[in-house]
């Protein structure tokens, strides 16, 4: 078994990323204030530790050896990283951006009409937003915070929660009308059931809470976002299963109809999560609490 190297000094790495960079000892000297000399003290430091040539040597030139290559994306973004924290956490972005990973149809149905508010409330935080639609249940959050969809029961990660939801078949007006002289089972046996691919709560869970029988569950389309099912049910497609949550507002308007006044609860939620035991910046802070609070309001 090969034994673990441990990581290198810190200042070896950024001579070595600067000379790799510039492919030039000198060049690398200049920006980092040494001489050349030290730069190359620092990588050949650096190689004797490694036990390999990161570089070659040639008459007026340099070049990277193959393990060179393969170190250099590496280290380069390590060194990115640790500078985009600095600044974020030390410098004059600090307490300005804040990146919030979101499920697409609690973004677009939930916060969307909401987030002027937390805009007027806190004018100087920058947001940025990035869809977390092929989050795994167990991967770990990238972003500052994560809004999720689940049960709350994350390992390693801190959850409060934003909905307390039940299921409601939706659809448009148009085929509300179509249905409304058939009784539940005609209804949802000539229409198409729009399912979502990953909740656990979907059309057969429904169906039994409605004490419904008869009907096929697994028939119909499949998607793999919500916000998708809703838009094909709001264009007449058929029936989605709306998270009262997510369709009071197209109810109220009337993009949506319900066409039963049967509700079934769920024990799945929309959470607002972040990683426990690790530094959370003021600013997300503000907007997690923000979160929760507009949450109890709803």
């Amino acid at each position: 078994m090969a034994r673990k190297k441990n990581t290198p000094p810190l200042n070896w790495l950024r001579s070595f990323e600067a000379a790799a960079r510039f492919m030039s000892f000198t060049k690398a000297a200049d920006e980092l204030n040494m001489t050349q000399a030290a730069i190359s003290q620092q990588i050949k430091g650096l190689e004797g530790h490694l036990g390999t040539n990161l570089f070659n040597r040639l008459p007026r030139s340099l070049e990277l050896t193959e393990a060179g290559k393969a170190y250099l994306p590496a280290v380069h973004e390590a060194m990115e990283r640790l500078a985009a924290a600095t600044n974020e956490i030390f410098g004059e972005g600090r307490g300005r951006l804040l990146t919030v990973r979101v499920n697409l149809v609690f973004f677009t149905r939930w916060l969307a009409p909401r987030l002027a508010r937390f805009r007027e409330r806190h004018p100087d935080i920058g947001l940025r937003f990035n869809s977390n639609i092929w989050l795994t249940e167990h991967e770990k959050v990238a972003a500052q915070l994560d809004i999720r969809y689940g049960k709350g029961n994350w390992p390693g990660l801190e959850a409060d929660r934003l909905s307390w939801d039940h299921l409601m078949p939706v659809c448009s007006p148009e085929l509300g009308r179509e249905m409304a002289g058939l009784d539940m089972v005609e209804a949802l046996t000539r229409h198409t059931l729009l399912h979502v691919i990953g909740y656990e709560e979907g059309w057969g869970y429904w169906l039994r809470r409605a004490g419904v029988a008869h009907v096929d569950a697994s028939h119909g389309m499949q998607f793999d976002t919500l916000i998708t099912a809703l838009e094909m049910a709001e264009r007449g497609h058929g029936l989605a299963l709306g998270r009262s949550s997510l369709v009071a507002k197209g109810l109220a308007e009337g993009t949506l109809v319900a066409p039963f006044e049967v509700e079934a609860p769920t024990s799945e939620a929309f959470y607002v999560v972040s990683a426990r035991g690790q530094y959370l910046p003021p600013q997300a802070r503000a907007f997690r609490d923000w979160l929760v609070e507009e949450a109890a309001a709803a």
